[in-house]
Parts: C-alpha cells; structure tokens; sequence
C-alpha cells in the first residue's frame, strides 16, 4: 500500500515530473483549440523525442496533452462555433449560441469546471474499477460495436434542430461520405470514379473545418458591418450555486463517458453525443431551449468526453488493447520503454499504473488551473471586428487543414465543404450530423463485416446473435427506443416538444422568433 502511494504521488513531489505535466497539459490545451492540430498527431509527434527519455517522464509530458487536448477542443467550439476536435461538436451546439449573447465566459468556465469533474471521475473509476471494467469492455463483439455506431448515428435527432428528416438526411450524407476511397478489408475503389485523389478518402477533420469554420465564416458575411458582442467576464469561476445545480447531470454524463471511452475504438467523440443526447432528454424544463445556450448542452458533453479519458486508460492498462488512437500511440511509447501494456503489467509493473493514476489527477488539475485563468484572453477574441476576425478564421482553417497531412487536396476539400456548409446552414440543415456520419461510418462498417464473418455470412445466425446476447439485445432494445422518441406521435405521447422543453409539437416557442 505504502508503495503504491509513493508512486501515485511521484509526479507531484519531483520538480521535473511535475514541470512536464504542466506543460504537457498547458501545450495540450492549445493544440486541442486549433483545428486540424488534434492530440493524436501531438503524441505521436513527442514519441519521436521521448524515446531515449526514462518512462515516467514521457508518460507525464503525454498525459498532460491528451488530458488537456481534449478539453481545449471545446474553447474554439464556443468562442467561433469551430469545434477543435470531433469530441468538442456537441458542445458547439450550445456553447457559440451563448458566446453570441456574450456570454462566452460564463460558457468557457462552466465547460471547464464540468471537464475538470468529468476527468476526475474517470481517474476514479480507473483507480478503483480497472479490472471489473475492462472484463465488462472485452465481453464487446463486433455485432456489439456496429450496434453501438447505429446508436450513434440515430441520435442525430438530438443534433438535427427542428427538423428530425433534415438531421437524418445529414448523417446519412455523412456517412455516404465516410465510405469513399478504398474498402478496407478488400482494397477495392468505392465511389471513387477513377480518380486517384478520393482512393485515400476524404478526412473527417478537414470537412469538419470545412463545415464548421468556412462556413461559419462565410454565414457571418451577411453581418460584416455588425458591432462586435461585448463579452461579460465578470467572473472566471461558475457560482457554487451552478455547480451544485449540475452536478447531478454531470455524474450522470461522466458515467456515460467511462463506460463509452473504455470501449475499444471508441472515444469521447460518441461520448460526447450520447451525453449530449442524455442531457436533453433528462432535462425536462431548461432556462433556454437546447440549441440556443442551455447550459446543460455544454455540461453533458463536456463532462463526457474528459471523463472518456480515464475510461481510455482502462483497456489498455489491463488488456492492452486502446481505448481510442492517442491510447495506441501511448501503448507504442511503452513497448519502445520496454514496457507490455496487459494483464501482467499489473502484476509486474504496479508502479506505472499508480503513477499513471496519480499523473492523471495532477494534469486534471493543472487544465482546471490554465482553462480558468485564460479566460479573459480568449474572450478578447470573439470581440475582434469581424473584417479582422473572419480571415483570421480562414487562415486558421488552411493551416489548419494543410497540417493533417502535409496535403493542399485537404485545403481543397476543407474550401469546397464549407462553401457546401454554408448553403446547409442557409437552408436550415445542421452541419454537426454530417461530421458524425462521417465519423461513425467506419465503426459501422468494419464492424458489421467482421460480425457477417464471423457468423460465416449467415444473416440469421447474425440475427439470432443480437437478440440471444446479453449485450446485443439491450443495445437493440435501446436503438428502438431511440427510433420511437424521436417521432412526433411519441413526443405528443409525453406531453412535450421535440425539444423538452414543454412546447406544442408545431408550435413556437415563447421568446424564440
């Protein structure tokens, strides 16, 4: 026991471990808030100078950033409605519509203090629950997975505005998108009409820069000579008040992102979702509708997708296996420290674990330090003129599309999509849908070919395993639902609007134009 406390403080009481967590999670915080520089290509950059380091060192520098990349994906997300990362769409949805009343710092400090929570509960369940939830993670089949992306992509309603048909339609074009260049299991073109340029696909984070930022940019034209919204900064940390008000939600949607993030392939980005989805269903009578600045639109996912951290950590600590792609750089760092991530690295290698826990706590720790105190200088940003603020944005958006890949074909798709965005967003169709199908159409698709083969491509021995497995059936149970509560007949069934919010169906709402 005494060994595994020195161990889970190690990182706080050396100098060097602690300068580098810091600054691991001060770096990840602003890689995370620049679109197109995602946590993912930070680690696997740091392995490169990290290799010849001592172990405790790389992994503190590494959890920092992953730790703090995935909170800064929601700063650009509120502030310009440009999601830093796939994991921040959700919080975009409610967080830009109250930067636009001006109030982005009441917005960025709540999303911080709820990420810091969120973070902090999956470091809990990781310390506490590892081996109970990676046994519960491994049981996963392939069926399971592909049952758990058509969740994901039905849950577009959430994300769809008024219109549940647009917001379908949306994912569906995402997910057309998603499937474009080579079949990954047989190398054969699909839809890419000879051309050489889509066999490699289409990425999912310039089209989202595309989608979100171009277009963003190109809808606020019709305002250019608007003054800019005067930000009330007045205080940088959220009322106990607030806190205690959404703390129940917070512990709800936290749970949602240990258990999603635990599960291999998948990550904070459904995560994410489903919170965001959970958060609106739960709330029954919202200050503002969801979608115009309800705050429990940026408690739910932003609580979700840091808490899907720690859930990450879980497989690939027992098992061995990654919860997402920073996890699987982070297993490639270990095996060249030689190092096997599994079950015997608890048994042989305690000690990395307990430091991980505890390294994990003190960068959870610094991003609620930083993602506070920066608060005031971000802010600035949204107050900038527009004819200054809109080619920064664009010139943010080529870099940031450039970067991915080195390739001006991304710039090219990155243009091309938000000039396509712009024309959604002008006719009422939500752009968030399409990145999520985009996104989840490879989780599908893989998925349900690995389940038709190991079924030997028999349909109804596929069928027969959904509604005889423990886990296929309830996730099929819950997929129904999810069909049936987003039709008119259900929500007039219990007495609501499609927004929760108490609304006729059809109706206004009081105070919305």
């Amino acid at each position: 026991m005494l060994d595994a406390l020195t161990h889970l403080f190690s990182s706080w009481v050396q100098p060097e471990l602690l300068a580098l967590t810091a600054l691991g999670t001060f770096a990840g915080i602003y890689i995370g808030a620049i679109p197109g520089l995602s946590v993912t290509m930070a680690v696997s950059i740091l392995i490169s100078f990290t290799f010849s380091w001592e172990v405790n060192p790389a992994l503190a520098l590494m959890n920092g950033i992953f730790m703090g990349g995935v909170y800064g994906g929601s700063r650009t997300a509120i502030l310009l409605n440009i999601p830093g990362a796939p994991a921040a769409i959700a919080t975009a949805l409610d967080g830009y519509p109250l930067a636009k009343k001006g109030e982005a710092g009441s917005a960025i400090a709540l999303s911080t203090v709820m990420s810091f929570i969120g973070g902090f509960v999956g470091i809990i369940v990781l310390a506490a629950a590892a081996p109970v939830v990676s046994e519960f993670a491994i049981l996963f089949q392939p069926r399971d997975y592909m049952l758990l992306a058509v969740m994901g992509i039905l849950l577009v309603g959430a994300l769809s505005g008024e219109s549940l048909a647009k917001g379908i339609f949306a994912g569906a074009l995402g997910m057309l998108l998603g499937t474009v260049g080579l079949d990954p299991m047989t190398a054969e073109q699909r839809f890419t009409f000879g051309s050489v340029q889509l066999m490699n696909g289409i990425s999912p984070i310039a089209l989202m820069i595309g989608l979100f930022g171009v277009s963003e940019a190109l809808l606020q034209m019709h305002s250019l000579h608007a003054e800019a919204i005067k930000q009330k900064v007045d205080r940088i940390v959220p009322s106990l008040a607030d806190v205690k008000k959404y703390l129940p939600l917070s512990l709800q949607t936290s749970s949602i992102g240990v258990i999603i993030g635990a599960l291999p392939g998948t990550g904070g980005d459904i995560a994410a979702l489903m919170a965001y989805d959970h958060a609106k269903r739960v709330t029954k009578n919202p200050e503002v509708p969801f979608g115009e600045g309800a705050k429990e639109g940026i408690v739910g996912p932003e609580t979700a997708n840091n808490a899907a951290v720690g859930g990450a950590y879980i497989p690939m600590l027992t098992l061995g296996i990654p919860g997402d792609a920073v996890t699987a750089i982070i297993i490639g760092a270990l095996f060249i420290h030689g190092l096997n991530p599994g079950p015997l690295l608890m048994i042989e290698k305690p000690d990395i674990f307990w430091f991980t826990v505890g390294n994990l706590v003190l960068a959870n720790i610094f991003m609620l330090i930083f993602g506070l105190t920066g608060i005031r200088i971000f802010t600035k940003l949204v107050e900038c003129p527009k004819s200054i603020l809109f080619p920064l944005i664009l010139l943010l958006s080529v870099v940031g599309a450039f970067s991915i890949n080195n390739s001006v074909m991304d710039v090219w798709w990155m243009l091309g999509f938000g000039v396509f965005g712009y024309f959604l967003k002008l006719y009422g169709y939500q752009v968030g849908p399409v990145v999520l199908g985009i996104i989840l159409s490879r989780l599908m698709d893989d998925n349900w070919r690995r389940a038709i083969i190991s079924e030997q491509e028999s349909i109804p021995a596929f069928l027969k395993g959904i509604v005889t497995s423990p886990l296929s059936l309830p996730l099929l149970l819950v997929i129904v639902f999810v069909v049936i509560s987003q039709t008119p007949w259900w929500k007039s069934f219990r007495g609501h609007g499609a927004d929760g919010t108490g609304g006729e169906i059809g109706q206004p709402l009081k105070g919305k134009e």
